[in-house]
């Protein structure tokens, strides 16, 4: 069954150029695991400190996988200085 995420992130000011540079390296780590269906990432046009992932994965067990990955575990020991606080996670099913 698939799962549907959004994550919303929010950028301390001074980290938000820095911030950008490891969250599109993170859409092009996670675009190349066979459980990723979608992972896209965009950039609220009101509050730019503002970005938020739209994730599709196959199933529990490719989401699972990838929340091992090194270069995830690695991006949240990283960015924890860069964040205004913890991600905001929503695991969504679509109805439209």
């Amino acid at each position: 069954m698939k799962i549907n995420l959004t994550v919303i992130i929010q950028s301390k000011s001074e980290y938000r150029a820095e911030l950008e540079l490891i969250l599109v390296n993170l859409v092009g780590q996670s675009r190349k695991e066979t459980a990723c269906l979608q992972y896209d990432l965009h950039q609220n046009s009101d509050d730019p400190n503002i970005f938020i992932f739209h994730e599709v994965w196959k199933n529990k067990e490719g989401l699972d996988l990838h929340n091992r990955q090194p270069y995830l575990l690695e991006f949240i020991q990283k960015t924890d200085l860069f964040l205004e606080e913890k991600p905001t996670i929503y695991k969504t099913s679509r109805i439209g």
